[in-house]
């Protein structure tokens, strides 16, 4: 194998770098390449009756089960409030300073064309780390990397200003069972807050089987992958794909190269 990589991803809440690297970081860490994920909020929000502190530890727990599948190096929560994330200046050090601790090759973040002001405000974190992780004045205390990373967004759906760019596809058709057991860690979330905020308001996961957990998330969670494979490769043979954007901030490859850089 060659050097091992250094894959750091940035999500707004617990489970969102499951959805949008779980099959990426199944595949490279297999390949022995590190990934961290980092959730910039506590999730402490995300559920419609469990007192806040409760549901931060609940899902501080999961995060830990799902790192423990993929095999992360770590999976890190802030603890900023969910739904009151800011890109304020404490944050964005807090943000430099994972991001050269880490010494990743490529950063992957939301971008802030996005529905959630905690996506949003994440997306602008990362954007405005991305020049600052190599002024060695700013937060000094901590040296900058040897190499600007390369930074990147994850898929999605909005069109405004302009739609997701797929410079880079990777193939998780593979790995997809051990993508649904990451996901699966996140009980609080994909079981009972997510159904109830879709309307499903009697959706009891203690009703159903695994081949009916199994199911619903292949429907309304995975339909995301099945999507961007559907958008960027379209061969009829691959069924699952995660798919990302270079970014115009910080060391810029090109196109190929990029495009290869996730392969294991």
């Amino acid at each position: 194998m060659s050097t091992p990589k250094r894959f750091l991803v940035f999500g707004a809440h617990p489970d969102d770098p499951d959805l949008m690297f779980g099959g990426s970081a199944l595949k490279l860490i297999a390949s022995g390449h590190k990934v961290k994920f980092v959730s910039t909020t506590n999730g402490d929000a995300g559920h419609f009756s469990m007192p806040m502190r409760e549901l931060a530890a609940r899902r501080y727990k999961e995060t830990q089960a799902s790192a423990k599948i993929a095999g992360l190096d770590e999976y890190q929560v802030l603890d900023n409030h969910d739904g009151n994330l800011e890109a304020s200046l404490e944050n964005r050090m807090a943000i430099v300073k994972i991001i050269r601790e880490f010494k990743p090759d490529v950063v992957i973040s939301h971008r802030t064309n996005d529905y959630h002001p905690d996506h949003r405000a994440t997306a602008q974190l990362v954007q405005d780390a991305s020049f600052l992780v190599m002024v060695p004045l700013y937060c000094p205390e901590i040296p900058i990397p040897e190499k600007w990373p390369t930074f990147a967004y994850n898929w999605d759906h909005f069109q405004t200003p302009e739609p997701f760019r797929g410079d880079a596809t990777v193939i998780i058709d593979d790995v997809i069972e051990q993508k649904l057991s990451m996901i699966d860690c996140h009980t609080s979330q994909f079981y009972e807050w997510l159904p109830w905020i879709k309307g499903y308001k009697n959706f009891n996961v203690d009703k159903i089987t695994e081949d009916e957990k199994r199911q619903w998330l292949l429907e309304n969670w995975i339909c995301r992958n099945a999507k961007q494979a559907e958008l960027y490769l379209n061969t009829g043979k691959t069924r699952y794909v995660e798919a990302f954007e270079q970014s115009e901030y910080g060391r810029q490859l090109s196109i190929d190269a990029f495009s290869v850089f996730f392969f294991c």
